[in-house]
């Protein structure tokens, strides 16, 4: 096995070498390839090489190559990496109409941030390169940034570069006019006067095409304006970058191929695992491009392109835009689809082209739905709203992975589900159909969801009616009907004492109701409550009826409790009774004596002595009582062959209704499809029975003693049922099927 790997390595290896030395095209290749490679894309980045392998197995294999590579001579090696490198910074600059570009590859996505900064630095301050970081304090640069950016990518600039954090200045987002997540020009300008007139540099600005979280773009054109107009540095970064690479792209995206550098995640865009991030750049001097780090006179740090460089030259032209047009079309498709989904609001930056879809649950188009009172959301609402928002999200990736839907935070929207396709679809193979059964679990929830929306304050309202044995616990993060907590009833203990049982009390009530034939989740308390002791009820249905349901959680806790006090009192009325057990015993061993007399307590006399004259005792034995906690007599016993106390067959209660098969619990009548008649305890298979399957009811026992019916017709009265003696059509159709003789026997008992 291992022999057969190593030859299929160095067969990837030859292929690739190959390739590496001869990346030409063909000279017979036709002249409309070669029209197309000089004027669109460079080289071999056709895709003729894709009978090597698989993507992911391309960029694994630049890793291994990479090795391989450095151990060359240094002028091959320096002529191989001057060529990976090129290429694939031509190829990038022309796919992403980044024109007249150089790139620096890096494995940390920040790492070109830091480096354009250190670039900057360089550029407006002369002295740097002698002086230091003593030339900035004479005048502190300034890093502007959007407040919808990377959290902490501002902190981890300032920490590369050693600057203070008053170096970083947070531009906040539009929140009277425009979009709520791009930055605010208007107050940007004004930061950047007030900076000026202080005496600070304004140095470099992060703008966002496709903020993390809602994928908004911010204001490019104009910010590249007001960067011109003061000498500042634009770095553009965020996911709707990708789309540079269609051929149709939106303006506000357009914007980015203007400025001064932009950070490219192509690995995630494109699913290769193992690919470094690229950063753009544009800078006419090559000796402050190599004080900051852009560039390497070392050969081998060029080599971090060759995954890359293979990975770009597998999927070719074509399949790079194939793959980002795809996962643009899935967010078109989903965004299309929520629009016929009831109580879910959607929230795009542009709807034609984004790429990013943001949705949540939203109950105002619901608020005047039956079945409970939305009055009582107002207080605590929106926090409600997150939790069930962040459980929507929970479940459909885990019902529906291949989608890559997540859910997101964000301060003015609260909680929403993201679909980003550019981010995962490469990687999870999100198909269309992934994205229509997103939609269709969305269709099974969203009615749960609103239906809990509406119970919540029936259930809240029919906790209180059962006061003091229920407690409603207010528990906003919970995604469900509510919380309740049974109170133990038990007086005269100390706090201890008290939230044992209390505690114990819950434990078995959560595992009774867990145990019922019901579909509601109930649940212990989670880790994420402060409260304890608590049952948890989960999301419901529109049919459920709230007051059975309260009314079976605190009948069930009462019944725990009293089944509890008398455990304890049957254990103090053993005790009693073991101790007034000894006591008779004792005093009836003193009573034998007594009577028997000395001489027959004797081994040999009392023997001749009982065998000449026999002595009837006169005590009785005793029985224990634990019901009554009494020793009693056990005469009763020995004269009715039946123990005291002992409850006969026809004493047991049956139950006046029986649930079918497949019926649930705490269902309104008629508000379901599997909500049954439940008026007569006989199901189907008994009423097709007959006679003989009424005659062994659990009612009517063979050994019961009741007095025998004189007449036939009384014993036929007898063994039919109720429900055909008020037919005579029935009654004679019975008559007729009973065999001949029938009667005789009957009358002759």
């Amino acid at each position: 096995m291992v022999d057969a790997a190593l030859a299929q390595v160095g067969k990837n290896l030859n292929e690739a070498m190959r390739i590496l030395g001869d990346g030409q095209m063909e000279p017979d290749a036709g002249t409309e390839s070669r029209r197309f490679s000089r004027t669109s894309i460079p080289g071999p980045l056709q895709g003729e090489i894709q009978n090597v392998g698989e993507q992911g197995h391309m960029a694994l294999l630049g890793h291994s190559l990479a090795a391989y590579i450095s151990v060359l001579d240094r002028e091959r090696l320096r002529k191989l990496t001057t060529r990976i490198l090129s290429d694939t910074t031509l190829w990038l600059c022309r796919i992403f109409r980044y024109d007249n570009g150089s790139a620096y590859f890096h494995e940390d996505d920040r790492d070109g941030l830091v480096k354009v900064c250190r670039l900057a630095i360089n550029a407006r301050y002369e002295e740097y390169t002698t002086e230091g970081y003593a030339v900035l304090s004479s005048r502190q640069p300034v890093i502007y940034q959007s407040a919808s950016c990377r959290p902490g990518l501002g902190q981890h600039l300032c920490n590369q570069l050693g600057l203070p954090l008053s170096s970083l200045c947070t531009v906040p987002c539009n929140t009277i006019f425009g979009s709520q997540h791009q930055m605010d020009v208007a107050l940007l300008d004004k930061l950047i006067k007030e900076d000026t007139d202080a005496g600070k540099l304004p140095l470099l600005l992060i703008a966002n095409a496709g903020t993390p979280e809602a994928g908004h773009t911010d204001k490019l054109s104009r910010l590249k304006e007001l960067c011109d107009q003061h000498g500042i540095w634009l770095h553009v970064e965020g996911v709707n970058l990708a789309t540079l690479a269609l051929a149709q792209v939106t303006s506000a995206v357009m914007g980015a191929t203007r400025s001064d550098s932009m950070t490219l995640t192509p690995g995630r865009w494109l699913g290769l695992p193992a690919v470094t991030a690229v950063t753009l750049y544009r800078h006419e001097d090559p000796a402050l491009s190599l004080a900051a780090g852009l560039t390497s006179s070392q050969p081998v740090e060029k080599l971090r392109a060759l995954p890359l460089w293979l990975s770009l030259q597998y999927l070719g032209h074509n399949g790079i835009v194939q793959k980002i047009r795809h996962a643009a079309a899935l967010s078109q498709h989903l965004l299309l689809k929520l629009k016929s989904v009831t109580c879910i609001r959607t929230s795009v930056e542009d709807e034609q082209n984004s790429p990013v879809v943001l949705f949540k649950f939203s109950q105002e188009s619901n608020a005047g739905g039956s079945g409970g009172s939305v009055d009582g959301l107002c207080v605590g609402e929106k926090e409600v709203l997150d939790t069930f928002n962040r459980w929507m999200g929970e479940q459909l990736a885990q019902l529906v992975p291949a989608s890559g839907v997540d859910v997101v935070e964000l301060e003015d929207e609260g909680t929403c589900v993201r679909f980003s396709p550019l981010l995962t679809a490469a990687v999870l193979g999100t198909q269309q159909e992934d994205v229509d059964e997103v939609v269709q679990k969305l269709l099974e929830l969203v009615p749960m969801m609103s239906a809990t929306m509406n119970l919540r304050q029936d259930f809240r309202e029919e906790t209180h009616r059962h006061a003091p044995s229920l407690t409603y616990i207010e528990e906003l993060s919970w995604p469900g009907l509510g919380a309740v907590r049974y109170e133990s009833q038990a007086e005269g203990a100390d706090e201890s004492r008290r939230k044992q049982e209390q505690k114990k009390i819950n434990d078995a009530l959560l595992t009774k109701l867990q145990e019922l034939d019901t579909d509601i989740f109930f649940s212990t308390d989670p880790e994420f409550v402060t409260e304890e002791n608590c049952i948890f009820v989960g999301m419901v249905t529109d049919d459920v009826d709230v007051s059975e349901l309260v009314d079976t959680i605190s009948t069930l806790g009462r019944d725990i409790e009293e089944s509890g006090r008398l455990l304890e009192n049957m254990t103090e009325r053993v005790r009693k009774g073991i101790l007034e057990a000894e006591l008779q015993l004792q005093k009836a061993n003193e009573e034998k004596l007594l009577e028997e007399g000395m001489l027959r307590q004797l081994p040999v006399v009392g023997s001749v002595l009982n065998w000449f004259s026999p002595v009837e005792s006169s005590i009785k034995g005793r029985t224990f009582n634990l019901a009554a906690g009494s020793l009693d007599s056990t005469d009763v016993t020995y004269s009715t062959k039946v123990q005291a106390g002992r409850t006969s067959l026809q004493d047991i209660p049956t139950l006046s209704a029986k649930r079918l098969s497949g019926q649930r619990l705490f269902r309104r009548p008629g508000a379901g499809s599997d909500s049954m008649s439940e008026t007569s305890s006989i199901g189907p298979a008994d009423e097709s029975s007959g006679v003989e399957s009424f005659t062994m009811s659990p009612n009517i026992h063979p050994s019961m003693s009741m007095s025998q019916p004189e007449t036939a017709e009384h014993a036929e009265a007898y063994v039919r049922p109720a429900g055909l003696l008020g037919n005579p059509e029935q009654v004679e159709a019975e008559e007729e099927r009973q065999p001949e003789g029938q009667e005789e026997d009957l009358s002759g008992r």
